[in-house]
């Protein structure tokens, strides 16, 4: 187990990971320095931004404005922290939708890997339902949502925006899973049988630990996916309180203060990665499982 952590955290696996961090940066600010002012277009077709500091600017612009009062007022908060609450509102409703997404994908691929039927005539609906847009089902979802009445119980937006993040959250974990859970080979699945195991004993001792390997890279999409979700939704709801709603705001300000639109822009990278991160220590727990893991 030693020798597994020293090679999981060896000094190239380190190396590769800032160097996939800074290859942005360098790349952002080389064109920033070579690339024409007004970009570059093709037939009145712009293919590259133009690099004007309004449009493109610098990326030391933009990490010190992170530290910055929000606004001009003497009680603003540094604009870091007006992100983070931003931040932590839009993860908090991104991991309902996770959680929502990850108990109906599985329900999907259990039922869909125990009957054969439910397979076929599920799974292309399953496929379809990721083409529709989430900016034309967000507006259905909270008219859909605010005419549910259940005695005192009231439908909050924060609930259709985490109802949409399912809806993208529950498609990997579906097809990830139903993978997993088929993933046995037939002579375990008769040696179950020759125990007289029913499905449910056979589920639990060979499918479900099976499923580990294609399950979590399911998970980790279905989180990013949670937090797209949110973010967009936010958007076009109208949500307050969150980074989508503050990306829609700051960019109104980008006209006299450039760096200000990649504050939440930076926050959104971060909760990806946080999401991300947290599946990655579920992935720590369930490490004996994890033969190898394989693509969604």
């Amino acid at each position: 187990m030693k020798t597994e952590v020293r090679r999981r955290w060896r000094p190239s696996v380190i190396a590769w990971g800032l160097g996939g961090v800074l290859l942005p940066v360098l790349l952002w600010e080389l064109y920033k320095a070579l690339g024409p002012a007004e970009g570059v277009s093709i037939g009145g077709t712009p293919v590259l931004p133009r690099t004007t500091d309004l449009a493109m600017p610098h990326v030391w612009t933009m990490l010190t404005r992170l530290f910055a009062p929000e606004s001009s007022a003497a009680s603003a908060d540094p604009m870091w922290v007006s992100v983070l609450q931003a931040a932590g509102f839009t993860l908090g409703i991104a991991g309902v939708g996770w959680l929502l997404g990850v108990v109906v994908g599985l329900g999907l691929a259990m039922l869909m890997q125990r009957f054969r039927s439910a397979n076929s005539a599920m799974l292309p609906w399953i496929i379809l339902s990721q083409t529709v847009p989430l900016i034309a089902i967000a507006p259905l979802v909270r008219r859909w949502g605010s005419q549910l009445e259940f005695g005192p119980f009231t439908w909050e937006n924060w609930m259709s925006v985490a109802v949409i993040a399912s809806y993208l959250a529950f498609f990997p974990v579906a097809v990830g899973a139903l993978r997993g859970f088929s993933a046995p080979d037939k002579a375990h699945v008769d040696l179950m049988h020759t125990y007289a195991l029913g499905w449910w004993q056979t589920f639990l001792r060979l499918r479900l630990p099976a499923s580990v390997p294609y399950l979590l890279p399911a998970l980790r999409l279905a989180a990013a996916n949670a937090v797209v979700g949110t973010v967009v939704a936010e958007v076009s709801i109208g949500l307050r309180g969150g980074i989508g709603r503050m990306i829609v705001e700051f960019a109104a300000a980008a006209g006299g203060d450039p760096g200000k639109p990649w504050a939440p822009i930076f926050g959104a990278v971060a909760l990806g990665l946080a999401a991300v991160g947290f599946v990655a220590l579920i992935g720590v727990s369930l490490r004996r499982y994890r033969r190898g893991e394989q693509a969604v």
